[in-house]
């Protein structure tokens, strides 16, 4: 009886396996999806740049570091980081009483020289006059020779006494616009027009010559300053236009300084690199591709990569017209354009716009 059991259920288990099978094989297989509007391209070989690369930071084409030139307490700061300022404008008010009082000394001082110059000149007055009258009382014979001599030679020493005058007078002047000057260092401008991007002091701070008080920089633009690798040397000159990368959006700057010296512990030179964009901020991350020469190879439109996770692909259509997803490493990108190390070859068709619609084995028209 167990027997008879098992074998009926053997054979219904084998009826039902039968049954699948046959419905499989007479369901007739669903027909590829068709994907209209997409942009095919053939790729060939084509000319494709080689380039060495140097990365850099963003800085202003100038800059104005502003520190302390005479010993004091700061007394009030007129601006905070990021305030836009002109030339000229007042930053930061040092008291220096030092400074004052010596101002106001050699200010006396000029005053106490005009003084002694208006007597100097009136003696050489009294003392012209005096010689003209002995003159003419020396031609009648009035007076001996003597007394005409006497009065000659004070006549000389009152001109001597007045250019005496006259040259302490102006060394008192110099003195008094000297200290005038350092009294005025109390009153810190900017020398250029930019905008604050640090503040080293606050009001109350003593300071004293050297210390750093703020940095301006310039509101002339940007530049890419990178470190250029020693085999360029030479080969880079002021005027290339080259192609930069700063924070990942690629552009095209102008070379504007090249700096001959070798760094001995990098070795690498110094090149400046103006950029076009005013929209950039001080301290960024960049790159410049300096061109070596050319190479034959394929290159896609960066529309037509695909990047999932760390695995980049694109879109291939066969001669058949068929979709295929496939692997490729890429290389360099520039001018919105891919290079492709492998993985493709030139013949190869490519989706290059409309990718979004595309599925595997996907019909292309």
């Amino acid at each position: 009886m167990r027997t008879y059991r098992a074998a009926l259920v053997a054979l219904v288990i084998a009826t039902g396996f039968g049954c699948g099978k046959q419905e499989g094989h007479n369901a007739a297989p669903a027909p590829p999806p068709v994907v209209t509007g997409a942009t095919v391209q053939t790729l060939a070989a084509e000319d494709l740049p080689d380039v060495q690369e140097a990365v850099g930071t963003v800085r202003a084409r100038n800059s104005a570091q502003i520190a302390a030139r005479i010993p004091g307490s700061v007394s009030r700061v007129f601006v905070r980081e990021g305030d836009q300022v002109g030339q000229g404008k007042v930053l930061v008010a040092i008291e220096a009483v030092e400074s004052g009082a010596a101002a106001a000394g050699a200010a006396s001082g000029v005053e106490e020289a005009a003084r002694a110059l208006s007597e100097a000149q009136a003696q050489k007055k009294l003392a012209d006059v005096t010689f003209d009258r002995y003159s003419r009382l020396f031609a009648e014979q009035a007076v001996t020779r003597q007394e005409y001599d006497t009065r000659k030679t004070e006549q000389d020493v009152a001109a001597e006494g007045v250019a005496r005058a006259q040259a302490r007078l102006a060394q008192a002047r110099h003195s008094a616009q000297a200290a005038g000057a350092v009294a005025g260092y109390g009153r810190v401008v900017s020398p250029i027009s930019g905008v604050v991007v640090a503040k080293q002091v606050e009001a109350g701070q003593t300071v004293f010559p050297g210390t750093p008080l703020m940095t301006v920089e310039g509101d002339q633009g940007f530049r890419l300053e990178v470190a250029a690798p020693e085999t360029l040397l030479g080969k880079v000159k002021a005027g290339d236009q080259v192609a930069i990368a700063v924070e990942g959006a690629p552009a095209t700057g102008r070379v504007s300084e090249v700096v001959p010296v070798v760094d001995s512990a990098t070795r690498t030179f110094t090149v400046k690199v103006d950029l076009p964009s005013k929209g950039l901020r001080s301290g960024s991350y960049g790159k410049a591709f300096f061109r070596t020469g050319s190479r034959k190879g394929v290159a896609v439109p960066a529309t037509a990569v695909v990047q999932r996770s760390s695995l980049t692909s694109v879109w291939v259509v066969s001669p058949e017209g068929v979709a295929r997803l496939r692997l490729v490493k890429p290389g360099r990108t520039q001018g919105g354009r891919v290079e492709i190390l492998s993985g493709l070859a030139p013949g190869d068709k490519v989706v290059t716009a409309g990718i979004d619609k595309m599925v595997d084995g996907a019909r292309v028209q």
